[in-house]
């Protein structure tokens, strides 16, 4: 873990595969020093401040983990030996649990169950050896949470100082469906450009993830302040100095400067986005509107930013099926959002070549398991070669 009178070191920011170029910008933006992306991954130095503020403010990192030990692990012995070098002793304190996660892969660990049993081992015996009595294991909701990245090289232990993944921001009730993780919503509309000074609308916004990132992103409302953190539980927790950052950031925090505006056809969907809004602080500064999207118009006079996440369709009779909605779609897109940008979340190839338009970009990201295309569109009036000449 880290102290309060630490140096700083090396931290990890983990994300969405395709996220990993604009969770580095966030953190060079949040003043982070010696950030360097990895394929799922973003690392940077700091100490408890840093650490802080990055659980706080990130909104498309997954979590936030602090590298204790790295080394070998061909064998269950040096995985023994890798699990016991961090001073447990002074990180646990007595009557806490622990829980071990694995992922990465080995030839030497085929069964991440058995892994994760044998840092667990190394860890009671270490604190038991010190202190004289043991931690127990809890596989759910420990208090200290390890997380061990095995590697053919060299593995990696960590602390997550995270605890529940950062997209659970605290106002969407958990285990219902979600179609779009929190994070990948922000990541979208930052990838996007979205800063909250461009009107932005969903023509079909579900239960309004969208509406809500963008709402905390035009607010400068940090994404982790209505929630707590699994370094709450440390026992090198300053809370006095994560009062101040928090305090800090919440001065930071503006009125949206442009509209935000969601529609859908579904009832049920608006109620549960206005709720979404309001259990975030962010109601305020978002129309919700019933409105099939191909009712498509936009609710300002000229230019802003349309950003959505149409149905994949799973099964190939609904792929069938939808073919005429995105057509439909990309027509009203065409005639009825001139000037605007459109950003469309599809997971499926045959479906964004039905939507007729050229896009400006294509940006791979993943929806969960799901490979899908970020594609940015330029509606201009009249064609875009007499736009480039103009």
């Amino acid at each position: 873990m880290i102290d309060a009178g630490s140096v700083p070191r090396r931290l990890v920011a983990t994300c969405s595969r395709g996220l990993e170029e604009v969770l580095a910008a966030e953190l060079g933006a949040l003043g982070m020093a010696e950030v360097t992306a990895g394929r799922g991954f973003v690392g940077f130095a700091g100490g408890l401040r840093e650490m802080y503020a990055a659980n706080l403010k990130l909104r498309t990192a997954m979590r936030v983990v602090v590298p204790v030990a790295k080394g070998p692990a061909r064998d269950r012995d040096e995985l023994y030996r890798l699990g016991g070098t961090a001073p447990w002793h002074e990180l646990l304190a007595k009557g806490q649990t622990i829980g071990v996660d694995v992922a990465g892969r080995s030839r030497a660990f085929h069964n991440s169950v058995f892994a994760a049993q044998v840092v667990k081992d190394a860890v009671v015996d270490a604190v038991r050896s010190r202190r004289g009595w043991r931690p127990s294991v809890d596989r759910t909701a420990p208090d200290i949470r390890l997380h061990l990245h095995l590697a053919e090289d060299a593995s990696t232990l960590s602390i997550d100082s995270t605890g529940e993944p950062l997209s659970h921001r605290g106002y969407r009730p958990r285990g219902g469906p979600a179609p779009l993780a929190e994070t990948l919503a922000a990541g979208v509309l930052l990838l996007a450009g979205y800063d909250g000074t461009q009107a932005l609308l969903d023509p079909m916004c579900g239960t309004g993830t969208f509406v809500v990132e963008a709402a905390l992103i035009a607010t400068r409302t940090p994404p982790g302040l209505r929630r707590t953190f699994a370094f709450e539980r440390w026992t090198t927790h300053d809370s006095a100095r994560y009062h101040e950052v928090v305090t800090a950031a919440e001065r930071e925090r503006r009125d949206a400067p442009a509209a935000i505006v969601g529609y859908d056809c579904d009832r049920r969907a608006i109620r549960a986005a206005g709720q979404n809004l309001e259990a975030a602080g962010v109601s305020r500064w978002v129309v919700l509107e019933r409105r099939d999207a191909l009712d498509l118009e936009l609710p300002w006079s000229e230019g802003g930013m349309i950003v959505a996440n149409p149905p994949y369709g799973k099964r190939m009779g609904e792929v069938e099926g939808l073919g005429d909605f995105y057509e439909r779609f990309g027509d009203r897109l065409k005639h009825r959002a001139q000037g605007a940008t459109a950003w469309l979340l599809v997971g499926n190839r045959e479906l964004a070549n039905r939507i007729g338009l050229r896009p400006a970009r294509r940006i791979p990201l993943f929806n969960g398991p799901i490979e899908c295309r970020l594609l940015g569109y330029e509606l201009y009036s009249g064609s875009r070669k007499a736009k480039q000449t103009s």
